[in-house]
């Protein structure tokens, strides 16, 4: 099948939606533009007060009502359970003030049939007249946080001209109801598997004195610092995020008493061999050092700033647990320090000389832990690249 003719497939399964909130004086002109594009269009009335849905009962278009106005999280998540009604695959978000161009339609459409399973997300070209310095720094603001909470990048988060793959609304539950919903469906979407792709738009900002936003300054900024904050915390957990398969098949438990079978899973989430042996190496590292009490914390701060699998890292860590490997490094560093091993385990060497024994720790911990690291981080690589390679044997078969 052509390009051409997969686009046009994908289109007859894909309805264009025109979130509205009194835009009055563009609406109109917005899904006419969208119409000479495509045909099956979907306009949210979002509580308008303006009486711009009156001004195109006369297209050919399906226009929903809010009695009031909700958010455009939710005219959104409307308009998603309607195209699900329909037997729609996608559905494709415009934003109603003339910002964007329909022209960029076609792209869309290219770029759906390519990646189906895959959010696309319009990156607008700044270069244009009239952009507002607050939405440049928005943007680099929200990208930043995107890429933080997930380890992805994508070149505007806040661009509202993107396309949906509708099984997401099937699986993923969202508490955002208006400008921040933008945010957490990419975040969560990314969470569970979801591909973030671009693609170049175009765009247009009127001159200020013309422009019209119902962006809220103080509460959308700040339940978009609640939503960042929220985020970023539930980032940082070792608990798998829950992942969409669209086999519909059971995800299984990542655990370090299944090790073969939890590799296997996390290969299923694009994490290479490499990346799972310096993630399992990392947290035999932290694992082994005496941070009594923090060494979930530290292997939780240090594998989200790395962008390493927390799951595993948490994981190898559990066999850093006492007494043996502290044993061991402490062996190891009592007798860097006095030359013979320690033979005496008693309440005198152990407890009143606790310090002692942390201080021998240390060093010994700096002596064990690389060995043990490149032990246990070899080991998951072998594992890993052995099962990757029966994985892919299979595929091929």
């Amino acid at each position: 099948m052509s390009d051409t003719s997969s686009a046009s497939s994908t289109a007859k399964t894909t309805l264009v939606v025109v979130p509205l909130y009194n835009h009055g004086d563009t609406i109109r002109s917005v899904v006419t533009e969208v119409l000479t594009y495509h045909p099956h269009v979907m306009v949210v009335d979002d509580g308008s007060t303006d009486g711009g849905a009156e001004t195109i009962t006369d297209l050919p278009i399906t226009l929903l009502r809010h009695a009031e106005n909700q958010g455009k999280g939710v005219a959104i998540q409307t308009a998603a359970q309607a195209a699900l009604e329909q037997g729609m695959s996608h559905i494709i978000t415009i934003d109603a003030d003339g910002q964007h161009s329909a022209a960029d339609l076609p792209a869309f459409f290219a770029a759906i049939a390519q990646s189906p399973e895959d959010i696309i997300v319009g990156h607008r070209d700044f270069d244009s007249p009239n952009v507002p310095e607050s939405s440049k720094f928005g943007r680099s603001f929200s990208n930043f946080w995107l890429r933080l909470q997930t380890g992805k990048a994508l070149t505007d988060t806040q661009s509202g001209f993107r396309a949906y793959p509708l099984i997401l609304f099937e699986h993923l539950r969202f508490q955002q109801s208006r400008y921040a919903f933008e945010i957490e469906v990419l975040v969560k979407s990314a969470w569970a598997g979801i591909r973030l792709r671009s693609i170049p738009i175009a765009v247009y900002y009127p001159p200020a004195q013309e422009r019209v936003s119902h962006f809220d300054k103080f509460w959308d900024n700040a339940r978009l610092t609640v939503l960042n904050t929220g985020l970023t915390m539930r980032s940082v957990l070792p608990w798998p995020h829950r992942k969409i398969t669209y086999c519909q098949k059971r995800q299984q438990k990542v655990s370090v008493l299944r090790p073969l079978q939890s590799i296997r899973q996390l290969l299923t989430e694009n994490h290479s061999p490499r990346e799972l042996a310096i993630a399992g190496g990392m947290g035999i590292v932290l694992g082994t050092l005496p941070l009594i009490a923090m060494h979930t914390i530290a292997i939780l701060m240090i594998s989200n700033y790395l962008r390493l699998n927390k799951v595993i890292a948490v994981s190898t860590s559990q066999l850093c647990m006492p007494p043996l490997v502290p044993a061991i490094c402490i062996e190891i560093g009592y007798y860097l320090r006095h030359g013979h091993f320690l033979t005496e385990f008693t309440i005198e060497t152990l407890g009143y000389q606790a310090h002692y024994r942390l201080w021998e720790w240390f060093i010994g911990s700096l002596i064990f832990a690389p060995v043990f690291a490149v032990i246990i981080g070899g080991s998951i690589y072998l594992s890993a690249h052995m099962i990757q390679q029966g994985i892919a044997h299979g595929r091929q078969k």
